[in-house]
């Protein structure tokens, strides 16, 4: 009942609630974003979803445009400024994706949408992590975040598929809150970027 009813009307509830409180910060943060970085304010990107659906995730941009002597974009840690280190560290860069947990591409809690690539890279254990919506934080963020490896990360997504309940929610969400007060589980150097996933090793 939790998960066929109870959790999506409360990603509705919560969503539109934070949208209305938060807008004041989010246009705060927008208009600093359009002041260090210039361009467009919003990052989209397409994300696998419940299903492996791909639908299209919305984030506060962190990253310049520069490119090379070719156009060819530099590498995320040099396109990262130290604002968008910022605004990583405290997950403000994460506030527009309460759009989509309110059109139902996310959830507040789930497992989080990686990139379309690594879809055809999952073995079936860890392809379970789809069986629900991604969230905005999850199990494996009040775990480690980007300090776990990639298995540690999907055993803790599967574990969350398999014993999804309010409670288990509730201690997520006030956990994440915690953590992002606290900085915890993110990498030395603040880029908060990944490693590429390259497949079950």
């Amino acid at each position: 009942m939790y998960k066929l009813f109870i959790k999506r009307l409360i990603d509705v509830v919560l969503s539109f609630i934070g949208i209305i409180v938060l807008a004041p910060i989010m246009a705060i943060v927008a208009l600093l974003i359009k002041i260090k970085l210039g361009g467009s304010v919003l990052f989209t990107q397409n994300r696998p979803g419940k299903n492996g659906k791909v639908f299209k995730m919305y984030k506060f941009r962190t990253m310049t445009n520069a490119t090379d002597a070719n156009g060819k974009l530099l590498p995320d840690e040099v396109r990262l400024t130290p604002f968008g280190k910022k605004l990583r560290s405290t997950s403000l860069d994460e506030l527009p994706s309460l759009i989509n947990i309110l059109k139902g591409d996310m959830s507040i809690v789930g497992p989080r949408p990686l990139l379309v690539e690594y879809l055809p890279l999952y073995n079936k254990e860890q392809a379970r992590r789809h069986e629900m919506r991604p969230g905005l934080t999850g199990l494996a963020q009040v775990n480690g975040r980007n300090l776990l490896s990639w298995n540690e990360r999907f055993k803790l997504d599967v574990y969350y598929i398999e014993h999804c309940s309010f409670i288990l929610d509730i201690k997520i969400f006030f956990k994440t809150f915690y953590k992002v007060f606290k900085k915890e589980g993110i990498t030395q150097s603040e880029t908060t970027v990944m490693e590429d996933f390259t497949g079950d090793n």
